[in-house]
């Protein structure tokens, strides 16, 4: 973690940016979206490349069953929408026309989580990475940051095989701008090493959680920080040293703590290390509008709410 945050970027900007740097090296990726470019931010990929993005409308599931059959000639397919939408409205197709053939396709999910804000609980999806963890064969990657969605993007691009993406509306913090950082599919990060709890963060949690750790570490406490970016396939491995180290675990995430991190993390425990759990994320109900700030703040995702969680568990 930098000293000093110097820049904040929301991921669905780097999912942009990063479209057109790909699309630069791979001239059979392809970007399809549904009447929301402005938003998803793909219009930037779209403005380098015209006759490679596909605006279908608003027909999400149409979408899909495009991008499907793209995929079965040679195309890479990135199938862009709010994650409400994309995994969402779409699930059907998601899991039929691409999950269940396996099919190389890529599914950029904007506008993930309460960090959506204002445009409320009708479109803050908090149980994408559920359903997708519940296709066979799906990979579920949620970036912390610029750099690392960029990464995923990449590490997106080279897997062969149907992958879910998950961005923010929100700029957040750069945290992994840094010459060691790297990104692997199914292998988590160890950003901080601690004796006392282990704190497991995806998305934009993970900021939260280092600054939690921090404010711990004042009071005598030794938190361990463990960024996990990719949901499914887990790091099984990681999480359970580590909770065979501290013998307790915290999970945050932006996102239900049904069928999310948490819920990955306690399977992968009661298999490997049973270990007692603290699930910090959205408790079983719906977000409401407000500011993303007021609304990371409410629900206990920002730094206070985790150290605070933290600290109850203990």
């Amino acid at each position: 973690m930098s000293e000093v945050k110097v820049s904040k970027i929301a991921t669905r900007e780097s999912y942009g940016n990063a479209l057109v740097e790909l699309g630069a090296e791979y001239p059979n990726l392809v970007v399809l979206d549904a009447d929301l470019a402005a938003a998803t931010k793909t219009g930037i990929f779209k403005k380098a490349y015209p006759d490679r993005h596909i605006d279908c409308g608003i027909a999400e599931c149409n979408m899909v069953g495009i991008a499907a059959g793209l995929s079965t000639v040679g195309k890479i397919p990135f199938v862009s929408s709010f994650a409400m939408f994309a995994a969402g409205r779409a699930f059907e197709q998601v899991r039929n026309s691409v999950g269940y053939p396996h099919l190389n396709v890529k599914i950029g999910a904007t506008h993930a989580g309460i960090s959506v804000g204002e445009d409320g609980a009708s479109h803050q999806c908090n149980e994408d990475m559920a359903l997708m963890r519940s296709i066979p064969g799906m990979v579920v990657i949620n970036p912390a940051d610029d750099v690392e969605a960029k990464a995923a993007m990449r590490a997106a691009v080279e897997y062969e095989g149907p992958v879910y993406l998950r961005f923010g509306r929100a700029a957040m913090p750069v945290i992994n701008d840094r010459p060691d950082y790297k990104f692997e599919i199914g292998k988590g990060v160890l950003l901080r090493e601690g004796t006392d709890v282990t704190i497991v963060a995806t998305g934009i949690c993970v900021d939260s959680a280092l600054s939690a750790a921090e404010k711990l570490a004042a009071e005598g406490v030794s938190a361990e920080v463990i960024n996990i970016h990719t949901i499914k396939p887990l790091d099984k491995e990681l999480i359970a040293a580590s909770a065979k180290k501290t013998g307790k675990v915290v999970t945050v995430e932006e996102h239900s703590v049904i069928g999310g991190l948490g819920s990955a993390v306690c399977d992968a425990l009661c298999e490997l290390a049973p270990t007692p759990v603290k699930k910090i994320g959205m408790q079983d109900v719906f977000g409401e509008s407000g500011s993303a700030a007021a609304l990371i703040e409410k629900y206990g995702l920002d730094a206070e709410g985790v150290y605070q969680g933290v600290k109850e568990f203990l």
